[in-house]
């Protein structure tokens, strides 16, 4: 099914986003990187938010030129919780409407890494920190109306469930795909948490698989890795440009207002794998995020 969707005609829209702000994280390359392009064509206002500011600017400046937009830099590691809260008070001080929020950071690990939390670091970069940077983000959202979000998700959810009582991997072994899917389950059964809260809002809430395109993701990996990637792996993906206009049409297009809740292969929706619609596990994931990155919700 992901197959041939994957392989199928997108939808498509020229939906002008000239007035709209638009905040992506990991906006400094590949999936993250084609957004803002396309974005800045679009007429959007982008707020980057990466963790090299070195590589942020000469693309702040590029897209600034080219496409007439405003375009500011954010700086925040999303390993580490309290650089993501920073990046949230910063742009609700700064910003009185968010239109878009495109969350695309996102790593994939061979090794079992831990953050200064001690959690495995593709369980925070994929998932926790991309949930506390929209919940913080979320109050001002509500307020000012409508507002999108998209999580740029994964068909590698497939890949595994979640363990509530094992995230860190302490009593099974660790592989890559396990820790990414693992990740990416739980973004996507937290996005149907958050939609259904989301539901008497105007802002609404998806998950995106960016198809399988050219990222910079799993160059924090080793030697071998990097190598059978550039020879190998490499050749049989595609420009992520597919990705960046799918996101523009998940932001943009008129038809998709108040459609939440969804999990979409490019712009196609999509049933996502089992695990990953349990809403049992859902609550319960939802929970779990909560706690670990230490917020409550008001009762």
């Amino acid at each position: 099914m992901f197959i041939k969707n994957g392989k199928a005609i997108q939808k498509q829209t020229n939906e002008s986003m000239s007035g709209k702000l638009s905040i992506i994280t990991g906006a400094t390359s590949g999936v993250g990187l084609s957004t803002a392009k396309i974005l800045a064509a679009a007429k959007s206002n982008l707020v980057l938010v990466c963790r090299n500011p070195s590589k942020a600017v000469p693309i702040q400046e590029s897209l600034s030129t080219t496409y007439g937009v405003s375009v500011d830099i954010v700086v925040a590691d999303f390993s580490r919780f309290d650089d993501v809260r920073k990046a949230a008070q910063t742009i609700i001080a700064k910003y009185p409407k968010i239109d878009v929020l495109i969350n695309s950071v996102g790593i994939h690990s061979t090794r079992k890494l831990f953050n200064e939390n001690g959690i495995e670091l593709c369980f925070v970069v994929n998932h926790l920190s991309t949930f506390l940077f929209t919940k913080l983000l979320l109050p001002k959202m509500i307020q000012e109306g409508p507002s999108r979000i998209i999580q740029v998700n994964s068909e590698g959810h497939r890949f595994s469930g979640v363990r509530l009582k094992d995230i860190n991997f302490k009593r099974r072994i660790y592989t890559g795909l396990k820790g990414y899917g693992q990740s990416k389950t739980a973004q996507l059964l937290t996005t149907l948490e958050l939609s259904d809260q989301l539901k008497d809002t105007a802002v609404t809430i998806n998950c995106c698989h960016p198809g399988a395109v050219k990222t910079a993701i799993g160059s924090n990996n080793g030697w071998l890795y990097r190598f059978f990637f550039k020879h190998v792996t490499s050749h049989f993906l595609k420009d992520p440009i597919i990705s960046g206009q799918a996101i523009y049409y998940l932001s943009a297009a008129p038809e998709l207002h108040g459609i939440s809740g969804k999990f979409f292969n490019l712009t196609i929706d999509e049933k996502p794998a089992k695990h990953a619609n349990d809403r049992e596990i859902s609550k319960k994931v939802y929970e779990l995020s909560m706690n670990m990155v230490g917020l409550q919700d008001a009762k």
